[in-house]
């Protein structure tokens, strides 16, 4: 039983308890890079933790009144097929490629860790009041939502069943722009829904043989007390600063996962990441959109409605009383 194991399972669930992501986008680059295990067992292995650790995220959330069903469960109709599929695809390119089907699986990897980092910079800098301005915590589903929904969701788990990474950004991107719910449920509505799908996608993986229950165990170890410690802190931590170190984060093991694939265009995927971050950081300067991570409470709302003034001419809203 490796301690340091053990230690990174705590963080990375503090992480997923806390934000809804970094469970695959973390936790299978370390095993690969820092661990040297095949990247298919890796990906099989990280599924099967993080459904646990996640069902216990996501019981917590439950507990807490942050989830929406109605969002759950059309994103599941979507997600779980999918993640059955990549592990499915997954398993005919082993039969077809042997021992080759590990460089596609890292050089998968690399890139949805990429575009995830991207995403998580532009969110984190460009767009730090990205959130439902409607404040609703259950909304009545339209059509278009329910089926943009499952192809998100189709996405999200093929991606899933293959690299094991990116459903906490991509998710809570969707939960925010399609669905319109405000902060609080966003993560807790992720978690729950990520623990329907990764159950999917183990099970499967556990079929095809690619989880190490001895390494998973030690992961667990860790991560469900860190899952729940994160998940208490979770409607109470700022994670603006979380969110752009784990940006970054996930660019660098992008670049390092590329490299151990032997992938010759690294170096132009560096340059390319770094630029897109830098212009992202910029941008967001030059838009008064960075937000200052230690404000709390009623500076954070006074941030909300500045951004929202300046970028929809609208003020903030007064009470008759107040008036």
């Amino acid at each position: 039983m490796d301690p340091l194991l053990i230690a990174f399972g705590f963080g990375v669930g503090v992480m997923v308890g806390m934000t809804g992501m970094g469970g695959g986008s973390l936790m299978t680059p370390l095993l690969v890079l820092l661990f040297g295990v095949k990247p298919t067992l890796a990906v099989g292995t990280d599924i099967g933790y993080q459904a646990i650790t996640k069902t216990v995220g996501g019981f917590k959330h439950f507990k807490l009144k942050t989830v929406n069903f109605g969002a759950v469960i059309w994103l599941a109709l979507g997600s779980v097929p999918g993640a059955i599929f990549g592990v499915w695809v997954i398993r005919l390119l082993t039969r077809a490629w042997g021992d080759d089907v590990e460089t596609f699986t890292l050089i998968a990897l690399g890139a949805v860790l990429a575009l995830v980092g991207i995403i998580t910079l532009t969110r984190s800098l460009l767009f730090p009041e990205f959130r439902s301005s409607e404040g609703q915590d259950h909304v009545q589903l339209k059509g278009w939502q329910k089926l943009v929904a499952i192809i998100v969701g189709v996405v999200t788990g093929f991606v899933i069943g293959i690299t094991s990474a990116g459903s906490g950004t991509v998710i809570a991107v969707a939960l925010i722009a399609i669905f319109k719910l405000p902060p609080r449920f966003v993560v807790g509505t992720d978690v729950f829904q990520a623990a329907i799908l990764l159950w999917a996608a183990g099970i499967a993986h556990f079929a095809s043989g690619n989880i190490d229950f001895g390494l998973m165990g030690t992961l667990l170890i860790g991560s469900i007390p860190g899952v729940y410690i994160g998940s208490n802190f979770s409607v109470k931590v700022p994670e603006s600063t979380l969110r752009t170190a784990l940006g970054v984060v996930l660019i660098a093991s992008a670049a390092a996962t590329l490299t151990k694939a032997e992938v010759p265009i690294v170096p132009n995927v560096l340059i390319a990441a770094t630029a897109i971050a830098f212009i992202t950081f910029l941008a967001a300067m030059k838009r008064g959109k960075l937000a200052n991570p230690w404000k709390k409470g009623a500076d954070q709302d006074e941030l909300l409605e500045a951004a929202l003034e300046s970028e929809f001419g609208t003020g903030p809203r007064h009470s008759p009383a107040a008036s």
